[in-house]
């Protein structure tokens, strides 16, 4: 079983762990440090057995109001998978039949009759004008 040194508040202290735990141990130890680093700066020097009780407090106050906000973020989203599922379960919409009006091909060739009608009178107009 390894034995690791760890640095808190200033003591070091020689704790044992499982093979292949280290790492975990020194980041647990590091936020217990941080923790009594801003005690000894608030404070001063304390007893060791009450530093490392306040900053476990500490931590532990910090743990309790992220698991909250953890509660907090699990609820709504669960909320919002029940909306998803409720709108992935509902119907599909009745397909809608639109209507495009289609202009028959005669129509088209009235309508460039008419055109052309039109500007052969209004030629005859100017010509007339102009003579």
């Amino acid at each position: 079983m390894p034995e690791i040194q760890i640095t808190i508040g200033g003591r070091v202290f020689e704790v044992a762990c499982q093979e292949g735990e280290e790492r975990f141990l020194q980041s647990a130890a590091k936020l217990l440090d941080n923790e009594a680093s801003v005690l000894v700066g608030q404070i001063g020097r304390l007893p060791e057995a009450r530093m490392l009780l306040m900053a476990g407090l500490m931590l532990a106050d910090k743990t309790a109001g992220m698991e909250e906000k953890l509660h907090e973020l699990e609820l709504e989203l669960s909320k919002k998978e029940n909306q998803v599922t409720a709108l992935e379960s509902r119907p599909q919409p009745e397909p809608q039949k639109i209507e495009v009006p289609v202009i028959p091909p005669a129509v088209g060739e009235s309508m460039a009759e008419i055109a052309a009608r039109a500007e052969a009178l209004a030629d005859a107009l100017e010509e007339k004008a102009a003579g």
